[in-house]
Formats: structure tokens, C-alpha cells, sequence
């Protein structure tokens, strides 16, 4: 499995440099790495999140289509945005019903070693992509939650490549929020 971890891991810094440069291309890899992260998940019990990348399959299908024609305003179809106010309640009580949910089922019919750290980053990689296709700034910082989480999540499990990768990916969202920042700035002035 190291090898494909390995492989997982390298997709995933691909990935990662597409979303910084908020480039639709991320959704490519965004449909590759969740491929193979399915099997390495599922091999080491971590269910939540080989679910949550069966979801991030459909929605790298999804934020393909919708940063592609999701409008005239940026090369990358749709501008960079804040979350709306409205949004910002929906989107918490979804997480916490995620969470509780996943948890829930995780605990009580799994053998998963962290049920609970998994339902969390499961929960929120769930809103994190949702606002991401959206385009919305703002899911640098439910990204950076996760990923901090999940790199202690996968170090204590062994899965140190992965573990490395996420840590590469909290470092990657402080600085892709600034990114975003500026290229939103940018876009306001054209």
C-alpha cells in the first residue's frame, strides 16, 4: 500500500497547487486522487473518509462543471467570493448534523480506530468542498480545521505520507487563503 499512498499523495499535491492558483484544473485530480484514496482509506479503516472521497469523486465531477460555466467574470468561470451571511448558519448546522450522524453510525457498527476524528473531517471535508465549488474564500479555514486534524489522524494511524501531505495541505491553506485573497482583490478591479 505505500506505493499507492505514495502515488495518492503526490496526485494530491498536484491538486493542491491547481486550487492555490484557483485553477479549474484541480478538478482532474480532484476525480484521480479520491480513486485511489478509496482503497488506502478502506485498507487502513478509516471509513469515513474512504466515504467522503467516493463524494469528493462526484464532486470534483461537479466543481469541474460548475467553475467551467459557473460565469463571465474570471478565466476560471466563476469569481472568487465571500460565503453570503445567509449561508453561514445552513452550513454549520449541516456539519454539526454530519458530524453527529457519521459519528453516530462510525461508533456504534464500525471497527474504525477514531470514529469520532474521522466523522469531524469527514463532516467538514463535506462543507469544505461544498464552498470551494462555490468558490467561496472562506474554505481555506474549514480546510486548514481538517487538515490539521486529519494529519495528527493519519500519523497516529501510520499512514505517514498521507500524514505529511496533509500537513503540507494546513501550511498550503493559510497561504491559499491570502492567495485567493489577492486574486479576489483583482478580480474587483477589472
Amino acid at each position: 500500500m505505500p506505493a499507492l499512498e505514495i502515488a495518492g499523495a503526490v496526485i494530491g499535491l498536484i491538486y493542491l497547487y491547481f486550487e492555490y492558483k484557483a485553477d479549474k484544473w484541480l478538478w482532474f485530480f480532484g476525480v484521480l486522487m479520491p480513486l485511489i484514496y478509496i482503497k488506502v482509506f478502506f485498507e487502513s479503516k478509516f471509513y469515513a473518509d474512504m466515504g467522503i472521497n467516493i463524494y469528493y469523486l462526484f464532486a470534483g465531477i461537479h466543481g469541474w462543471i460548475k467553475w467551467t460555466r459557473g460565469g463571465k467574470n474570471s478565466d476560471n468561470g466563476m469569481p472568487i467570493s465571500h460565503t453570503p451571511a445567509g449561508k453561514i448558519l445552513p452550513l454549520t448546522t449541516a456539519a454539526i448534523v454530519l458530524f453527529g450522524t457519521i459519528a453516530a453510525i462510525l461508533a456504534n457498527f464500525t471497527d474504525s480506530p477514531v470514529p469520532y476524528g474521522d466523522s469531524l473531517t469527514t463532516a467538514l471535508s463535506i462543507i469544505g468542498m461544498w464552498m470551494l465549488a462555490n468558490k467561496y474564500i472562506e474554505q481555506w479555514g474549514v480546510w486548514f480545521a481538517v487538515n490539521v486534524i486529519s494529519c495528527g489522524l493519519y500519523f497516529r494511524k501510520g499512514l505517514n505520507y498521507t500524514g505529511a501531505l496533509f500537513l503540507i495541505y494546513a501550511v498550503i491553506s493559510v497561504t491559499g487563503y491570502f492567495k485567493w485573497r489577492k486574486l479576489m482583490r483583482s478580480q474587483e478591479n477589472d
